[in-house]
């Protein structure tokens, strides 16, 4: 058994969104203590240009391998695209985990034609990284994008559902879903069948994107599948919590380890807007504002 085991999961995000692989987390590993950094004082990482973000990303990261912690997971998807090889560079051999890699193996095994639509911020879409991982995974896969940038305000904002945040919804997906009202089944064919939540902040508007798109389109929330990467890994690694392995959250229903927070902007909203990303209310005892 690694002497490391007992420490927690260190996860980061430029802001609220990886709350959602956080939730995770804590359902699929009760067990395991999760040590959460939200950098909203710098957000949305999306917008910004790759050595920004990096140098960002690393900063956050340091701040939790300063407090300990036994693997890292990039709980955002601009910053696994962007920076993921050099933190795993930089603070090997520590693990170091990001979010598109499960997401994108997830849509190449749930798409029936193939036809991939990735939603995400600019910078990840700019960046390349979900199209390389699909068709590295699934050569014969049509990865579409779109850059929806708005949707992580709306998310940040908890507007996650009713007529405004489905119009900004139709207007980014505009033409993506289109077909001729005397469509043919190779009409059908040629849109895509399965979405990818190409960021943690988009699960919110998942009821919203669903109305949108309809019942017979895929949506791939990447954040229960990076859970099981997390699982996986630190299995293979014997870095589980010796303790409490076999914590089942489907028994208890409860996350039994220790859970805290870090933010590095307004604790209050921290608070607020985190409630609605975990489904439940927090407390300023678990939020700590840290300077980067």
């Amino acid at each position: 058994m690694d002497s490391n085991s007992r420490l927690p999961i260190g996860l980061f995000d430029s802001g609220m969104g990886g709350l959602t692989v956080f939730k995770a987390l804590a359902k699929r590993l009760p067990g395991e203590d999760l040590l959460y950094l939200g950098d909203t004082a710098r957000l949305p990482y999306g917008t910004k240009g790759r050595d920004t973000i990096i140098r960002y990303t690393l900063s956050a990261a340091q701040k939790l391998v300063d407090m300990g912690v036994k693997m890292l997971v990039i709980a955002c998807n601009t910053a696994t695209a962007a920076a993921l090889p050099a933190l795993r560079e930089h603070f090997a051999p520590l693990p170091v985990l990001g979010v598109v890699e499960p997401g994108s193996q997830a849509a190449a095994e749930a798409s029936r034609n193939g036809r991939i639509l990735v939603l995400a911020t600019e910078a990840t879409i700019n960046g390349g990284a979900y199209q390389q991982a699909i068709t590295r995974i699934r050569p014969d896969a049509v990865v579409l994008t779109r850059a929806c940038n708005l949707f992580v305000s709306l998310a940040e904002e908890g507007w996650m559902n009713g007529p405004l945040v489905e119009g900004i919804i139709r207007r980014y997906l505009e033409g993506l879903f289109d077909a001729p009202d005397n469509k043919t089944a190779n009409d059908a064919a040629l849109l895509p069948d399965t979405l990818v939540l190409g960021c943690t902040h988009y699960p919110l508007l998942q009821d919203a994107l669903r109305q949108v798109v309809g019942p017979d389109v895929h949506i791939v929330d990447s954040a229960a599948t990076t859970a099981e990467f997390v699982a996986r890994e630190l299995n293979t690694l014997h870095l589980l919590h010796p303790d409490r392995a076999t914590a089942d959250s489907d028994a208890t229903g409860k996350h039994l380890g220790q859970s805290h927070f870090l933010t590095t902007d307004h604790v209050a909203r921290f608070i607020r807007t985190g409630g609605l990303f975990l489904g439940r209310k927090m407390t300023e005892s678990e939020v700590t504002l840290v300077d980067l």
